[in-house]
Formats: C-alpha cells, structure tokens, sequence
C-alpha cells in the first residue's frame, strides 16, 4: 500500500491569504468602527463607515495580494528561463552546479554526479528548479488564488464588528470584545492549522488587534470632542 503523506506548505499559499484577508478584515473593520463610534456617531453613521471600509478593504486586500504575488510569479519565471537558458548553453556547467549542490547535502562525489546526471535526463528543468532555486510546484506563487482568497476572508471577518452594531447598540467596548474574541479564535485556528501552538497564535492576533481598536478609539474621541 502506498505511504501518502500531506504536509502542511501544501497550503502555505491559500492560508496565508486567507489569515491575512480575515484578521484584517475583523481589525480595521472594528477598529474604524470604534473609533467612528467614539465620535458620538450615530447608528446609522457607524454601519455606513463600516460598510464603506469593508468594500474599501476587501478591493484593497485584492489588489495588493494580486500584485505581489504577481511580481513574485514573475520572478519565478524569470529565473526558469534563465535556468532555461543556461541549460542549453551550458549543460556541463549546469550539471556540474547540481552535482555540487548534492555533494552540499552529503553525497559523495561519484553518486552526487550520478544522481544529477539522472534526474537532469529526465527533466533537468525541473531539478534545477527544485534544487537549485528551491521552486516547486505545491509552493508556486498563484495571484488569483491569494487575491480572492484574501478578499474573501477580508469581508467575512469585516461582517463580525458590522453585524454586532446591527444587532446591538454601537457600543465601544460589546464591538471590541466580540471582535477581540473572534480575533483571539482566529489567531488559534490559523496557528493549529500552521502546526504552531494555538496559544501563540491567539496572545499575538489579540495584541496587535486591542492595540489598533484602542489606538482608533483614542482618535475619535480627541477629533470627536474636538469638532463638537
């Protein structure tokens, strides 16, 4: 029976996207919210804000992970095609190079020259982008991917503080707690599923996220009180 192992980088793209777009999703979202309420806004004023930043940031989130990831595909590209290149130029180099990078990593001489000479035979691409410059496929940079994935979990966690003033009155500390409590429940599902410890990921999205809402909170009420 054959042994099938899934490893967690199988999932390193999406996740990170995802993490991102939904703890800055609940983050700026909350935080514009509490520092709007603490304005002395109204209701209505609140939501508004809140849905304006959502639209803002789910398009912003988009296109900022679709440019970088682009500009990292692109660079992958650049660097198979000069591999590319350099294989049909060079082929004695390019095998000498792979022998040296498995003579690195323990090989003896004669077998490291061997291996390279085999794999290269069956697809000297591939193992130079493998071993060389460290590409593979399960770790390829994929913008469409990152980009929705990011902007659908932004507007997911952007509903958490949104639906709480909808459903209850726009107070400052019910949106901050339940958006601290989604952040901290966050933080530990996105640390488990990246095999570190839930704690870890939990004490560090609940820090930086009471920092930003309690940051906000200050603004609106010294520009709050300010206007008035």
């Amino acid at each position: 029976m054959r042994h099938r192992e899934q490893h967690r980088t199988q999932r390193i793209g999406w996740l990170r996207a995802a993490v991102l777009g939904a703890n800055d999703g609940i983050v700026s979202t909350a935080s514009l919210i509490v520092g709007v309420a603490s304005a002395a806004s109204s209701r209505h004023q609140v939501i508004v804000a809140g849905m304006a930043g959502v639209v803002a940031g789910a398009l912003s989130m988009a296109a900022g992970e679709y440019v970088s990831v682009s500009s990292q595909a692109d660079t992958e590209r650049a660097d198979l095609d000069r591999e590319r290149r350099e294989l049909a130029t060079q082929p004695q180099a390019e095998e000498d190079e792979l022998t040296g990078i498995y003579v690195g990593r323990g090989l003896d001489p004669d077998l490291a020259r061997q291996v390279a000479r085999q794999l290269m035979a069956k697809d000297a691409l591939l193992a130079h982008g493998r071993d060389e410059l460290g590409l593979t496929e399960e770790l390829a940079a994929r913008p469409l991917q990152a980009a929705v994935a990011s902007a659908g979990t932004f507007a997911v966690g952007a509903a958490v503080p949104i639906l709480t003033v909808v459903f209850a009155a726009p107070s400052i500390l019910v949106v901050s707690s339940v958006s601290l409590l989604c952040l901290v429940v966050l933080g530990a599902i996105a640390a488990r599923a990246g095999g570190a410890p839930a704690l870890v990921g939990a004490v560090r999205v609940g820090f930086w996220g009471a920092l930003a809402m309690a940051a906000t909170a200050g603004v609106g009420r010294l520009f709050g009180s300010t206007a008035g």
